[in-house]
């Protein structure tokens, strides 16, 4: 399905429990709808389930100029209002949870979950690509997108990326949003890999001390992908979280 949010051509996907609160699932960067229906099919029973395409991924289009990350929220909570939904729980993984980070700080948001999100500049050793295939591999559910990866992540996706989406690329990754995360209110889940090359361990300790009422679980020896590399255990961890 698709919209047209401020001039971007915003495809989504909602499905599951209508009458149940609403879990809106964020995808990282270069990545797509895909890569968070392994967490959303497992709540259609009790749960209505929105995963949005974000703006320059999957089969949304790219905004027509510059959009920082608050205009990527700004554009997520326009979405959700045409939608009629209020006071979602949000789940974001990598760029998705940064940008959860945000909305959370803004909007009245139920609950918030961030997988392996980024919220400051990384001192980067080696290239994100390479980061993000090393991982991939690791992750039997995501060989298949390997080739994805290799078209879209890391160096090559700066390389071959529009002028508007690198710019947006180096807004993202240079936006250091700590100020905003104080001012979040909701109870937060983090999720993260002792391996994340991508966003180390350390910047998770470091984000559950930002947020008043925050929880870290810890998967020993996982990478950027945790979530999906210990699916089961992410699945009954969420179960646990949202009740």
């Amino acid at each position: 399905m698709k919209m047209k949010i401020m001039d971007v051509n915003l495809n989504y996907q909602r499905y599951g429990n209508i009458k149940g609160k609403t879990i809106v699932l964020l995808h990282g960067w270069g990545q797509n709808i895909d890569m968070m229906k392994p967490i959303g099919d497992r709540f259609t029973k009790d749960f209505d389930i929105v995963i949005f395409d974000l703006p320059g991924f999957g089969n949304s289009s790219e905004p027509k100029e510059f959009f920082s990350c608050y205009d990527y929220v700004e554009l997520i909570h326009k979405a959700l209002e045409e939608l009629k939904v209020e006071k979602p729980i949000i789940i974001g993984h990598s760029f998705g949870g940064k940008l959860g980070l945000l909305y959370a700080s803004k909007y009245e948001t139920e609950k918030l979950v961030c997988l392996a999100s980024p919220f400051c500049k990384e001192i980067q050793k080696v290239t994100m690509k390479a980061k993000l295939l090393k991982a991939l591999k690791k992750v039997p559910l995501l060989n298949k997108l390997e080739d994805f990866a290799k078209r879209h992540m890391g160096s090559t996706d700066y390389r071959n990326a529009s002028g508007v989406m690198r710019n947006i690329l180096v807004g993202h990754v240079n936006l250091d949003i700590k100020e905003d995360i104080k001012k979040i209110k909701c109870p937060t889940l983090l999720i993260w890999g002792t391996n994340d090359e991508a966003v180390s361990i350390e910047r998770a300790y470091e984000l559950e001390k930002l947020i008043k009422d925050a929880g870290l679980v810890v998967y020993e020896g996982c990478t950027h992908y945790a979530y999906l590399e210990r699916l089961g255990q992410t699945i009954s961890v969420l179960k646990s979280f949202l009740g």
